[in-house]
């Protein structure tokens, strides 16, 4: 190949983007859409100039077709240098590589397809004695008693259940109904350890480095500001606190802003875990964990993050 075609090429950076992932791993055009963020027909398009001059080559695995990185004759110093020095020159190359840990942790997961196959059948057939209640009181009792704020808790399901386990809980919603109907219902049923109260998740009644854990069960898509209401959540845990967080995975279904009052339309994995470094969290995971069989086919994702030890991120 001549050396100015190449470079031609390799100018594009979006061409660069996709080469230096495929460098490290062999990616399917759904894989690149999802790591990159680009359209099919634009990702298609740049790998079938890259396959047609060498750069790239594709396999066949069952229905997949699988690109990955060759280096035609006279470019190997040349295409060193740019995918080498692209890194700090492209601003997404971070991402880019959350993105493909992502993809790959997804595909060596096998176990998890098992398991959501089996969810999907748990409860479809009456087997006595087995419950989603009774399996989520055997696992509420697996944790330690904990000091646990139960964010955007609406009529307080979830915490009532909590507050079997834990020391205390303290449930926060911004609806006043909400919260009398909540307070009444701890209060009818003797539960002490449960308090509730009114306020905001981006500015929470809650004292700093007050509670030992943090859930956020389908409430940041409400935020209007998720990384703020993040860190709010980061200054009111604990040392070695750490946060779960169950919500939307990013989808496209714009009437969810009318029926649901969502502000955003979910979170990417990337976006994830891109908020919650930027909030100060550590020990960050992230996984879709649930999928409606129902069309639009919402995604559940779930994240459980770490509070640094001490400051300064020492662990």
């Amino acid at each position: 190949m001549g050396m100015l075609k190449a470079l031609r090429l390799l100018g594009d950076e979006g061409r660069v983007r996709m080469l230096r992932l495929l460098a490290q791993e062999e990616l399917s055009v759904a894989d690149l859409q999802e790591i990159l963020g680009m359209g099919q027909s634009r990702i298609s398009m740049q790998l079938s100039q890259l396959k047609q001059e060498g750069f790239v080559e594709v396999r066949r695995s069952g229905q997949k077709s699988l690109y990955h990185l060759c280096v035609p004759p006279g470019t190997q110093t040349i295409l060193d240098e740019v995918l080498n020095k692209s890194k700090d020159e492209i601003p997404e190359s971070g991402a880019d590589e959350e993105g493909l840990r992502l993809v790959l942790n997804r595909r060596k997961d096998g176990l998890r397809n098992y398991f959501d196959e089996l969810a999907g059948r748990f409860g479809r057939n009456y087997v006595p004695g087995r419950s989603w209640k009774a399996l989520s009181e055997m696992l509420m009792r697996l944790l330690p008693p904990l000091v646990i704020a139960d964010l955007g808790a609406g009529e307080g399901t979830l915490s009532l259940m909590l507050a079997q386990r834990a020391k205390r809980v303290i449930a926060v919603d911004s609806s006043e109904k909400m919260v009398e109907y909540g307070a009444g219902l701890a209060e009818r049923n003797g539960i002490t350890n449960l308090e509730y109260r009114l306020g905001d998740m981006e500015e929470l009644p809650i004292e700093t480095e007050e509670v030992e854990m943090v859930l956020m069960h389908q409430v940041l898509h409400h935020a209007l500001h998720p990384q703020t209401a993040l860190k709010e959540a980061y200054r009111v845990l604990k040392p070695g606190g750490r946060i779960v967080l169950l919500d939307l995975l990013k989808h496209d279904v714009e009437a969810a802003r009318d029926l649901y009052a969502d502000v955003w339309l979910g979170f990417s994995q990337v976006e994830l875990i891109e908020f919650f470094r930027a909030a100060g969290f550590h020990r960050i995971e992230v996984s879709v964990v649930d999928r409606t069989p129902e069309a639009p086919h919402f995604e559940t994702i779930m994240a459980i993050a770490e509070k640094w030890k001490q400051e300064g991120g020492t662990p």
